[in-house]
């Protein structure tokens, strides 16, 4: 490699990072004074360059000059900012008072409307943006021809960064937002309207996103997975530098600019993992990022499982329910079985999280990590041993319990958003293994032929299998949770200070908690594997981790039978909408946010509020 080549390079890692800024410094913000975990921020994102790419062309057919270019990219960016505003005053607003992990569910519902109302809008079919007039030709840098609009991408970062800082530091609002990312319940507490300094800030962090989207259209199409392709590594972008820290994003942004553009030559394998391998890093050596600090956990944070006085009725209500579900071959044909015994897995899967966020207060954003492993731990030793199910599914538990353990023992060291990305960061780097793995798990095609054994080969025979043990599973995990275990676990998930000074080992006991989460998430992944007779390294995937929260919100992370609920009800909205319309993704987010503006404690918490006040 000649020194040109890598001038090149390090200036293809500049245009990348400042371009990345642009967005993930809106995101930033938003978070240090809003605390919401924003989904919907990728969404603004492309939003802004589909936008963009209609408008621009049509301002350049009335004048050729490049200011009428750069005067559409600012156009778009106001108004993805005025649809941030909308969306925090129509939905935000009305929950800013619910947990925060509802607050997330929202904009995850939020990202399902605006991918499937995009389509509608612009049309299925990719927009190709107009290049700028003026630097369409290329400039020569050491004997190497470079794009001219890189350039100005590159100046735009330090530009956007310089303006913010002028923002934060000069003017009133930038002193609240200053001091909302520091300390929110103070500003409330000096009389400041927070209503409308959110409602600022949101137009802020919506406009940046909506400026980052705008100003690639001259580089790459607008398309409909341009949300999801950003979104990861803005996240990344914002726990690395440090939540709330400007200059902390776009020294974050930089690091990962440059490693993207030298990673791939020096490890072609490692795109899918050197963000996520950064971040892991950096949280490991830095719990709070490069500049950020401390959370202070306030009372949004410590939402869960209560303690309560049982029912006596309990032990009757669940002889009854699994009855039920016992008795449903009797009327179910083969198809209504597949469903059930789908809605089972996941119901165990969606539990196993409830004993780290609705007990433990420990929030996991990569528990599909531990699904997958034990789906890949019980084909593997199917495909290797020939081992028959009853042995490959303990084989799919230990693997998933190995896995748990060795990335708790990382995780427990942090709190908040930054243990959260953690664990995501954790599943990202399982599931590049498993994709580029090919000699062992296959790769994309991932490993068929995981069938189970000739007396659970039938549908209704592998239907109760799984109802028995998702049965025995989930009691077991409730015996945890009523255990004097669980309770020393709400004791730290409600006041760790507390905690400490009686003496409980807090990190050991999560730590526990952890594993035995991630040995549940496993078996539920075993079973999977052999209903599908086949595992693939979706399993391992964002979605299948955004599924496991969502069945947990929905059902309500203040109950143990929330996640089981949830389960149920977001496999029916599938099956029922799904069917009906190719836009399913629409119906179904707005379902979603139905759902958490009528039950902002998820369906099975906000129905036991109304009867305690009822009563």
């Amino acid at each position: 490699m000649d020194l040109s080549f890598l001038a090149i390079q390090a200036l293809n890692g500049l245009s990348s990072a400042s371009s990345l800024f642009i967005t993930a410094c809106g995101l930033t913000l938003v978070f240090g004074v809003t605390r919401i975990v924003n989904f919907a921020h990728g969404s603004l994102y492309m939003i802004g360059a589909y936008t963009a790419a209609t408008l621009v062309p049509r301002l350049l057919e009335l004048s050729f000059g490049p200011a009428t270019f750069w005067a559409g990219i600012l156009a778009s960016a106001i108004i993805v900012g005025l649809i941030g505003v909308l969306i925090e005053v129509l939905l935000l607003r009305r929950i800013y008072g619910a947990p925060e992990l509802f607050q997330l569910l929202a904009t995850f519902g939020v990202v399902l409307v605006v991918q499937d109302l995009t389509i509608l809008i612009f049309g299925p079919e990719d927009i190709l943006g107009p290049r700028a007039p003026g630097l369409r030709a290329p400039v020569e840098i050491l004997g190497r021809r470079f794009p001219s609009y890189e350039l100005v991408l590159i100046a735009a970062g330090p530009i956007v960064l310089a303006l913010v800082w002028l923002l934060l530091r000069k003017t009133r609002f930038g002193v609240l937002v200053r001091a909302a990312t520091q300390d929110r319940e103070m500003i409330a507490a000096l009389g400041v309207n927070q209503a409308l300094l959110f409602t600022g800030t949101l137009f802020l962090g919506a406009f940046l996103a909506g400026l980052g989207g705008a100003l690639q259209i001259p580089r790459v199409s607008a398309n409909a997975g341009m949300d999801l392709s950003i979104i990861a590594e803005a996240f990344v972008v914002t726990v690395v530098g440090g939540m709330g820290s400007v200059p902390g994003a776009f020294l974050a942004a930089l690091i990962i600019g440059e490693l993207q553009a030298f990673g791939i030559l020096i490890f072609p394998k490692s795109t899918l993992v050197v963000v996520f391998l950064l971040m892991a890093v950096v949280l490991a050596v830095r719990p709070y990022g490069f500049f950020g600090r401390p959370e202070v956990i306030g009372g949004t944070h410590a939402v869960g499982i209560s303690s309560q006085k049982h029912s006596p009725f309990a032990p009757l209500t669940i002889l009854a329910v699994v009855g039920t579900l016992a008795s449903l071959p009797l009327i179910g044909d083969a198809y209504v079985l597949k469903v059930a015994t789908e809605i089972l897995i996941f119901a165990l899967f969606a539990f196993s999280l409830q004993l780290l966020i609705g007990v433990s207060g420990v929030v996991s954003f990569g528990h599909a990590a531990f699904f997958g492993l034990g789906a890949y731990g019980a084909a593997l030793a199917v495909k290797w041993f020939a081992l028959p199910m009853e042995a490959a599914l303990p084989a799919g538990l230990f693997l998933a319990a190995v896995g748990a353990l060795i990335i708790g023992a990382f995780v427990v060291r942090l709190s908040g958003i930054y243990l959260a990305m953690m664990t995501l960061a954790a599943a990202q780097i399982i599931f590049a293994v498993a994709f580029q793995w090919v000699d062992v798990t296959g790769g994309d095609n991932g490993i068929v032929g995981v069938w189970p054994s000739a007396w659970a080969s039938r549908q209704v025979s592998y239907y109760l299998f799984t109802l028995a043990v998702t049965a025995v599973t989930v009691l077991l995990l409730m015996r945890i949770i009523n255990a004097p275990f669980g309770y020393s676990l709400r004791a730290a998930r409600d006041s760790e200070a507390r905690a400490e000074a009686i003496g409980l080992k807090i990190r050991q006991h999560r730590w526990l908690a952890f594993t035995i989460s991630g040995a549940a998430a496993g078996l539920a992944g075993g079973i999977y594997a052999f209903s599908r007779g086949s595992v693939d390294p979706t399993l391992l995937g964002i979605p299948t981790s955004v599924d496991a929260l969502t069945m947990l919100l929905i059902g309500g992370i203040q109950t143990v039978t929330g996640p089981l609920v949830g389960a149920g009800v977001l496999h029916v909205l599938r099956d029922q909408i799904m069917p009906l319309t190719s836009l399913w993704r629409l119906l179904l987010g707005l379902s979603i946010i139905a759902i958490v503006l009528i039950f902002p404690r998820g369906l099975v918490g906000t129905v036991r509020t109304w009867r305690e006040e009822q009563a």
